[in-house]
This record gives C-alpha cells, sequence and structure tokens, in this order.
C-alpha cells in the first residue's frame, strides 16, 4: 500500500480514494489499483482503472467479462461504472498483497513449502476455468494478490486488453514480458496452455525473485515442473490440472459442492456449473508477510 500521489483521483465514481495499491517500482501492472471507500463510509473496495495507456474499450470489456464470473480465487468483481473513457471497476476490499509486494516484505524469494502452496492453489483456480472454457489471459506476478484466506487471481483478461489477436503484444505497456507466452507475444488468441506458462514464470518469481531464471535457479523439487510449464512449445507444457497434481494429493470428494458461475464461452453469457467443493488453499505465509498484512488492515480498516 502506497500514499496517493498529486496526479491521482481523490474519487473514483461513489468512492473515497485512500492509497495505492502499488509501489511506483511495480511496473508491468495492466491496471492503477487504489484503495477506496464507499460515500457512505461502509464499505471498503479495491477499485482498478485502466493505465493512461490502455484502450479503454478494451479494458472494459475484460472488467465486465470479470463482473459476469464467480469462481473459487478470483475477487469478485461487483461493481463496474465509468464512461467509454474512463471506465473503472470495483471489488470488495481485503487485505492483500501482490507477489512482488510480499516479496519485498520478506526480504527475498519465498521457501519452497510456500511457493508449492502458491502453485496449488493458482493452479486449482485455473484448472477450474480451464474446464469451461475461460482462459484467464492476466496471470502474472502483480496478478496474485496473497491473502490470509488464500492468493487471490486478478487482473483478469490483461493480455486480450492489451492488444488484439493477431498483433504483436509484445513491448506493450502493463504486460510483464516473462509471463507472456511466445504465442500471444506473436498475436496468438489466449488460451489455457498460455496461462500455464505464466503459472511457471509467477512461481518462478515467487521462487526466484525473477520471471527468467536460470534452470539451476529454481528449487529442486520444483525445477522440472516449472521448466516444463516455461517450455516455448504450447504442446510440452503441462494442462492445469496435471500442475495440480503434482503440487498437491488429490482432495476428498466433497459432499455438498457449491455452484461456480462462469461465463459460458467468448460471448461472456454467465452458466453455473458445479466447482467440486475445491477452494483456494491458504498454504503457510512467511511471518513478515502476516505482518506486513496486518499493518496494511490497521492502516485502511
Amino acid at each position: 500500500m502506497e500514499p496517493l500521489r498529486h496526479d491521482d483521483p481523490p474519487w473514483i465514481g461513489p468512492h473515497a480514494v485512500l492509497a495505492r495499491l502499488d509501489a511506483d517500482s511495480d511496473r508491468a501492472v495492466p491496471a492503477r489499483r487504489y484503495i477506496a471507500r464507499s460515500a457512505d463510509g461502509d464499505r471498503t473496495l479495491l477499485v482498478l482503472l485502466p493505465r493512461p495507456d490502455a484502450d479503454p474499450a478494451r479494458w472494459a470489456i475484460e472488467a465486465e467479462g470479470a463482473r459476469r464470473l464467480s469462481l473459487p480465487g478470483l475477487p469478485p468483481v461487483t461493481e463496474v461504472g465509468g464512461t467509454a473513457d474512463a471506465p473503472w471497476c470495483a471489488t470488495p476490499y481485503v487485505p492483500a498483497l501482490p507477489l512482488p509486494a510480499a516479496l519485498r516484505a520478506h526480504g527475498g524469494p519465498l521457501p519452497e513449502p510456500a511457493v508449492r502452496a502458491l502453485g496449488a492453489a493458482l493452479a486449482r483456480t485455473l484448472a477450474t476455468a480451464h474446464a469451461h472454457g475461460v482462459t484467464h489471459a492476466g496471470l502474472s506476478p502483480s496478478a496474485v494478490l496473497l491473502t490470509t484466506d488464500g492468493p487471490r487471481l486478478g487482473c483478469f483478461g490483461a493480455v486480450r486488453a492489451a492488444g488484439p489477436d493477431g498483433e504483436r503484444r509484445d513491448g506493450l505497456p502493463g504486460l510483464e514480458p516473462g509471463c507472456l507466452a511466445p504465442e500471444q507475444a506473436a498475436g496468438g488468441r489466449p488460451r489455457p496452455l498460455g496461462d500455464v506458462y505464466a503459472l511457471g514464470a509467477v512461481l518462478a518469481h515467487a521462487a526466484t525473485g525473477h520471471t527468467v531464471p536460470e534452470r539451476d535457479e529454481l528449487p529442486a523439487p520444483l525445477r522440472a515442473l516449472i521448466t516444463s510449464c516455461l517450455s516455448r512449445d504450447p504442446a510440452a507444457r503441462p494442462r492445469a490440472h496435471q500442475v495440480l497434481a503434482h503440487l498437491e494429493p488429490p482432495a476428498a470428494p466433497s459432499t455438498a459442492p457449491h455452484p461456480a458461475t462462469v461465463p459460458d464461452g467468448p460471448s461472456h453469457h454467465p452458466a453455473t456449473v458445479p466447482d467440486g467443493g475445491a477452494a483456494p488453499a491458504p498454504g503457510a505465509l512467511p511471518a513478515l508477510v502476516v505482518a506486513a498484512l496486518a499493518r496494511q488492515a490497521a492502516q485502511v480498516l
């Protein structure tokens, strides 16, 4: 959490802006993210705006798609608003650290058990989405928000919002180059195996501090998995459910599954499907990360 700058908006729609979520040093963030409070003071939210160098129309399409999507592990988008030139969306606030901020709080890369727990939770979210035809297309270190209840995966559709299919996306602002699968960088349509590539880059970042490490820098128990996720050939990458199986033993069947709503194909019409009772595993956050979350909560609330 960072103090507001002179060029930050004091209000976004009906919400009073309190602070920025991201530090100035975090350049590859596909949206401007603010902690804000409703005008009546009853609700605290995370409010997102497109970057000044983004296409607001494409950004708004993805924000609306996220609003129609209800899936464990994704922050629910509860409001969209603004104008065609200045759209915004909002999700309920919970104390959260973007993954780069968590590494700074911890003083370096996360321990291997925490990386494993993070990967299992993210793979579970992606596997559920992929099983129902949804490609996230926005996974990066900044998209991963660590909370005491498990990681949340934001920035839905950032790759699609950055540029249309058929146009090269490498070098576009707001995209982390190391997380952009080669086929997406070349202008290909984002597909599930591109999410897996980005997952490998995120786990590499969590384990080493950067998204394109040398193979020997990776923790030995995770080296083969992360390397396979980062294969330039999509066909050589594992599926998200295979990543989950590698990181976590299968969970016991749930006796009372609850529904998750996902958009039915590219039109984003909602469809209700069972999620198998899966939920993001919190994992063991390092003590310094938990302390940073507690400080943020105290400052905001």
